[in-house]
């Protein structure tokens, strides 16, 4: 039995050790440093205790930053789930034209989210846009400015390109679920005169319950590490910060601005913000329906 142990140990140690040199130990010091008033390009730093908190508790730019991460996520979210349920069950089986769309729908994930970025700013140009040409081709009012330009549309329009380069992935996740189910019981289902949206809703989407807690973590853990997209498609959150994200403001305040610890302090925060709501995901999948019932 010592043996045992002793070799898990031997085994493990090296995993552990690594994982507190690079994660543990590096957060630990980024919560020190939200604890200094610190401009990073100097040794001198003055402690303040919790205020950098209590500024940005205060901060309504931050709090902006939140609200339109909160919509991205409710929209967006909502948005890859429904559609990368709906394509995976569209492309079920081996045909060629399944695996031709299967390919093309993992395609945005691949390419770098920069590049993603500047597909979008010329889709959504106001003078050459093909998605601005198209709804102006079906006499759909578009903003004179163009969609990232304008306050109402800006945030929207980011949002449908962070849809467009994540869904590929919540396809292949769903499709994968699918073959995945048991099919004596969609075989009962269907003897049973089960079909169609009743046989989805009463069937196949409970069957999904450990899948959709893997998916909507995964839409939390990507929405509040939007950086790039809005980065390089509305400059850092404009216009008037209608796009601003938390991580572009940590951007804006640590280097912009040189407030390093303010910066690292909205780090820290937006952590807080995602450890949060995936616990909460946690514990609303912790049972499974038939368990629940």
């Amino acid at each position: 039995m010592r043996r045992a142990t002793g070799f898990r140990i031997l085994f493990l140690a090296p995993a552990v050790l690594l994982y507190f040199t690079f994660v543990v130990w590096p957060f630990v010091q980024t919560v020190g440093y939200s604890a200094f008033r610190w401009r990073g390009l100097s040794q001198q730093k003055q402690f303040v205790g919790a205020e950098n908190y209590v500024q940005l508790w205060r901060d309504s730019d931050y709090w902006l930053a939140i609200r339109n991460c909160l919509f991205t996520l409710g929209v967006g979210g909502l948005a890859l789930i429904t559609l990368g349920l709906l394509i995976a069950h569209a492309i079920q089986g081996q045909s060629r034209l399944a695996r031709i769309v299967r390919a093309l729908y993992l395609l945005p994930n691949v390419v770098s989210l920069v590049a993603v970025a500047i597909i979008w700013l010329f889709m959504l140009n106001p003078s050459f846009g093909l998605l601005t040409a198209l709804l102006k081709a079906l006499t759909i009012p578009t903003p004179q400015n163009g969609f990232l330009a304008t306050n109402s549309t800006a945030l929207p329009g980011v949002t449908a390109a962070f849809v467009w380069y994540a869904l590929g992935f919540y396809v292949m996740l769903f499709a994968a679920g699918l073959k995945n189910l048991d099919p004596e019981t969609l075989e009962a289902a269907d003897l049973d005169g089960s079909y169609g949206w009743n046989k989805f809703i009463r069937i196949t989407w409970p069957m999904f319950w450990s899948l959709k807690k893997i998916a909507i973590t995964y839409v939390v853990i990507n929405v509040f590490s939007i950086f790039a997209l809005v980065q390089v498609m509305t400059n850092g959150g404009q216009p008037d910060r209608h796009t601003e994200m938390p991580l572009t403001y940590l951007y804006e305040r640590a280097f912009e601005n040189n407030q390093f610890s303010y910066g690292i302090t909205t780090g820290v925060a937006n952590l807080v913000f995602a450890m949060v709501a995936s616990v909460l995901i946690m514990f609303w999948f912790r049972r499974s329906p038939e368990v629940s019932r």
